[in-house]
C-alpha cells in the first residue's frame, strides 16, 4: 500500500520565522529520523524565490545560526524536501502555484497537510477563507486505513482583545473544525515547561503540598534583556500585557495550578487548564487598577516607529487570583518586561513558614520560608531552598541551603531541542496537548482585558519610567509590599557547577 504523502506549507516562507525557528527546526527533527520518510516542505510568500534560491536562504540561514547544526550531508538529504510556491495566500488567485505542486505531490491520493500561517495576523482570515473556498481546508476522505488530514498551525497573537478573538475564531472555525486548529504558544514547547506536569503528578513529594495551606503565593517571571529592536509597528499597539501576559505568563499559570487530568491527552489537559480560568475573577477596571504596575524603560519613545505620545508599557506585573479549593487566598504574582537585568524565565512557589518555631532565634530576625524554582530558561532546572543548621557555631544558626537539578547536568550528553521541534512534531502526529483551544483563548482574554482598560483608558496612569538592566519599576515592589511580600531574587536559580 502506497504511504500517504505529507507536506507542510509554511505561508510567509520569506519571512523571519521561518528562517530562524521553523527550517531549522525541521533540519534538525530530520536528522534525528522524525519526519516522515516521503515529506515535503513548501514555502509559500510573494518574494521571488524558486525552489532553488529558496533552499539557498535556508541553508544560509542554519550556518549564520549555529555552526554546530550545520552537516553538508545532512542538508544534501534534506533540501530536495524543500520547494517554494510564489504567490500571495490572501489574494483571490494567490494559492495557484501551491495547489499545482500539491496535486503534483499527492497525484491523487488522501495526502496529509500541515498548513502553518507565518504571516501577519491580519492575514489569518483570508488565508483561512481561501484555503476554505478552494477546498483545501477539509480533511480527504481516503482509504478506511490511511484518511488524509488537514492541519491549522497559527502564531499568537490570537486577536487584539476579546471581540477581535472570537471574530478571529469565528473566522477559521467556518472553514476548519476546531481539532484541525493548533493555536501554538511556543512556551509550551520548552522542556522545562512540560516538565512542570511530570514534575507535579509522576511525584508524590510536592502535590499533597501544592495548595493555600502551605502555599503563601506563586511568583512567575518572563524577564527579557532586549527592547523592541525594530518591531515598534508591532510592539507599540500590542504592548506587554498583549505580548506576554494573555498566551505565555497565563498558560504557565494554568500548568502550576491545574488539577492532574485523568490522561495526559489533548482535550483532558485543556479542560483542566480552562477550569483553572473560569476559577479566577474577572476584576472591575478599578480593581484591576489595584492589581497592576506599569512600567517603560528610558529611552521607549526615542524608538523608531514608536508614536510620539505613547502610553504603551513595555513592563507589566500583575496580581491575580483563582477562587477555587486548592487556591484561594494565594496571589500569584506575574511580572514581564524588556529591557531588564536578566533573560530569565522562572516559576518561584513561595512556601509558608511552620506554624511554631521552637529554635531560639535572636530578637527582631526570622527564617527564610521554603522555596521552590523551576527555572524555564535560560538555566533549565528545578532549585529547593529550604533550612539546615550552620555547623560549629555558637547555639542554633539556621541558614537558608539548596538542592538543584540541572539539565545541562543531568543530560549533559543530550542537547535540548528547540520548543519548535516539539511543537512541529507534536502537530505532525495530531498530538494537539500543547497546543490552545478556542475557549483558552477568548476566556483569558476575558481575564486580561480589565487590565488593558485599566491601562488604556482616560484615567490610565503614564507607565513608569525604569532603567534598562534593572528589573523594573518601584511600582513593581509595592505592588507586593503592600502585602509584605517581595519579588525573590532572580539568582535563586543559580548556574551548574562545571
Amino acid at each position: 500500500m502506497a504511504i500517504c504523502p505529507t507536506t507542510i506549507v509554511i505561508f510567509g516562507a520569506s519571512g523571519d520565522l521561518t528562517s530562524r525557528k521553523l527550517i531549522p527546526s525541521l533540519f534538525r527533527m530530520d536528522r534525528k529520523g522524525r519526519l516522515p520518510e516521503n515529506i515535503k516542505i513548501i514555502g509559500v510568500a510573494r518574494s521571488p524565490f524558486d525552489d532553488e534560491s529558496f533552499r539557498l536562504k535556508m541553508a544560509d540561514a542554519i550556518k549564520s545560526l549555529s555552526a554546530n547544526d550545520w552537516n553538508e550531508e545532512a542538508w544534501n538529504k534534506f533540501a530536495p524536501r524543500l520547494g517554494y510556491a510564489r504567490g500571495d495566500a490572501s489574494m483571490d488567485g494567490g494559492l495557484e502555484n501551491l495547489q499545482n505542486q500539491l496535486e503534483a505531490i499527492e497525484k491523487g491520493s488522501a495526502g496529509n497537510r500541515l498548513y502553518y500561517l507565518s504571516v501577519a495576523p491580519q492575514l489569518y482570515p483570508e488565508i483561512t477563507k481561501n484555503l476554505g473556498k478552494l477546498g483545501m481546508a477539509s480533511s480527504v476522505e481516503g482509504s478506511a486505513s490511511n484518511p488524509g488530514w488537514r492541519r491549522l498551525i497559527i502564531e499568537k497573537p490570537f486577536g487584539h482583545d476579546l471581540s477581535t478573538a472570537k471574530s478571529l475564531n469565528r473566522v477559521i472555525r467556518t472553514h476548519f473544525h476546531e481539532d484541525q486548529i493548533y493555536r501554538i504558544d511556543h512556551y509550551l514547547g520548552k522542556e522545562t515547561v512540560q516538565n512542570l506536569l511530570v514534575f507535579r503528578f509522576a511525584n508524590t513529594l510536592f502535590e499533597p503540598l501544592w495548595n493555600s495551606n502551605y502555599i503563601d503565593h506563586v511568583q512567575i517571571t518572563v524577564a527579557e534583556t532586549v527592547t523592541i529592536g525594530n518591531r515598534a509597528d508591532y510592539y507599540d499597539n500590542a504592548g506587554i500585557l498583549r505580548d506576554m501576559f494573555q498566551n505565555h505568563l497565563l498558560q504557565l499559570l494554568c500548568l502550576v495550578a491545574m488539577e492532574a487530568p485523568a490522561r495526559y491527552a489533548a482535550d483532558p489537559l485543556r479542560n483542566e487548564k480552562t477550569k483553572v480560568l473560569d476559577a479566577m475573577p474577572v476584576f472591575s477596571v478599578e480593581e484591576a487598577r489595584q492589581r497592576i504596575a506599569t512600567g517603560r524603560y528610558q529611552g521607549y519613545l526615542n524608538e523608531r516607529g514608536v508614536k510620539p505620545k505613547s502610553q504603551t508599557p513595555t513592563f507589566a506585573a500583575v496580581e491575580f487570583a483563582i477562587d477555587n479549593w486548592r487556591w484561594r487566598g494565594v496571589p500569584f504574582y506575574l511580572r514581564s518586561g524588556k529591557g531588564l537585568a536578566l533573560r530569565s524565565s522562572e516559576v518561584v512557589i513561595q512556601f509558608r513558614c511552620p506554624p511554631h518555631l521552637m529554635f531560639p532565634m535572636p530578637p527582631g530576625s526570622s527564617i527564610q520560608c521554603n522555596r521552590l524554582a523551576i527555572c524555564i530558561q535560560p538555566d533549565e532546572g528545578i532549585h529547593l531552598n529550604f533550612i539546615t543548621k550552620e555547623p560549629d557555631r555558637d547555639g542554633t544558626v539556621l541558614v537558608p541551603s539548596d538542592m538543584e537539578f540541572h539539565y545541562r547536568n543531568a543530560y549533559a550528553n543530550v542537547k535540548i531541542p528547540e520548543a519548535y521541534e516539539r511543537l512541529l512534531q507534536d502537530a505532525l502526529n495530531g498530538d494537539a496537548s500543547l497546543f490552545m483551544r478556542s475557549d483558552e483563548i477568548e476566556r483569558s482574554w476575558e481575564l486580561i482585558e480589565p487590565f488593558l482598560l485599566a491601562t488604556e483608558d482616560s484615567h490610565a496612569k503614564t507607565p513608569e519610567d525604569y532603567h534598562i538592566g534593572t528589573m523594573g519599576t518601584t511600582g513593581a515592589d509595592a505592588l507586593l509590599a503592600k502585602n509584605g511580600r517581595s519579588w525573590i531574587s532572580m539568582g535563586l536559580a543559580k548556574k551548574p557547577k562545571d
